[in-house]
């Protein structure tokens, strides 16, 4: 049996998706009744993994009057998951999907340092959930005023045990990850470009593979996914084909592939980006993130992962 995955959302909010037939800037829309669930990046990840059969336990903070609404919504799903009770109130995420063109607007709440007690019970929580676990995602972003230091701090927590952990976010708190030794990075061209300065992206995944990382894969949008190991070529996969829908939790989707692959005990690059590229894509299938589209087991026979031809290797 799949090892169990610990996800751990730094940053949670309760998601709000509304679907637009057509978006008028400045103008009024009527819409049907949003989606509301429980979200964040890693919350996302083990939604994912716990739909396609994983063991996952979701660990994140909740709060205030959003929190309650959170809280009860995580419990309806059926998600295994451990909260930390803080006092600030859980963000909220805002996405506008316009169906006509499949773009979407997203409004992200920074959310609000909960304070050293509440990550310290945060951290003590995934602690005790790894000894029993195989895999560690930390995924998203971190409150304003948060240490950039939790992250790197469960990694290495994570590195003692022998459990690889996944990464999934940005700024110092990405670069911070990097230098602790994460086993696989995610981020996308623009997070790379931001954390390193460098705008190539394996120029950028490859300073961040000096810390100890074994993979980076980098999301490039439309353009696909590359996977840049710390030994061996460089591969480049795309979707199979041109798809239209939400694509908020595409990446989410992405470190949810990896994350199972890794807990089974896949390695192979190749084999990480292949279902990296074709859980993103069907992630996009579905309204809201959080759910892959059944479609994503014809993905991975279609795609096709390639060497990837770098301008100055």
């Amino acid at each position: 049996m799949t090892g169990r995955i610990v996800t751990v959302t730094p940053n949670p909010a309760l998601d709000m998706t509304w679907h637009a037939e057509r978006m008028l800037v400045g103008g009024s829309c009527r819409v049907p009744a949003a989606t509301v669930r429980a979200g964040g990046k890693g919350l996302n990840v083990a939604r994912v993994a716990h739909q396609q059969g994983a063991r996952v336990l979701a660990l994140t903070t909740a709060g205030g009057a959003t929190g309650a609404q959170f809280a009860a919504e995580l419990s309806m799903s059926g998600v295994p998951h451990a909260l930390v009770r803080v006092g600030p109130a859980t963000r909220r995420s805002v996405a506008i999907v316009d169906d006509a063109t499949g773009d979407a607007t997203v409004l992200n709440e920074c959310g609000d340092d909960p304070g050293a007690v509440a990550w310290r019970s945060l951290v003590e929580l995934a602690c005790d959930a790894l000894s029993d676990s195989a895999v560690l995602v930390v995924s998203g972003s971190l409150p304003s005023g948060s240490p950039v230091s939790l992250i790197a701090d469960l990694v290495a927590r994570a590195a003692r045990r022998g459990l690889p952990a996944i990464v999934d976010t940005s700024g110092a708190a990405l670069t911070a990850a990097a230098e602790a030794g994460a086993t696989v990075l995610k981020p996308n061209d623009a997070e790379l470009a931001e954390a390193t300065g460098l705008s190539d992206p394996v120029a950028a995944a490859r300073t961040l593979l000096r810390g100890g990382t074994r993979l980076v894969l980098a999301s490039l949008g439309g353009d696909g996914m590359l996977a840049v190991p710390a030994h061996g070529p460089v591969l480049h996969c795309r979707p199979p084909e041109v798809l239209a829908g939400n694509p908020t939790g595409a990446g989410d989707a992405a470190v949810a592939a990896a994350s199972v692959l890794l807990a089974r005990g896949e390695t192979d690059p190749a084999e990480l980006l292949r279902a990296a590229v074709s859980w993103s894509a069907a992630a996009v299938l579905e309204p809201a993130a959080g759910t892959i589209s059944p479609r994503h087991a014809d993905f991975i026979n279609r795609v096709t992962v390639t060497p990837y031809r770098e301008e100055n290797p």
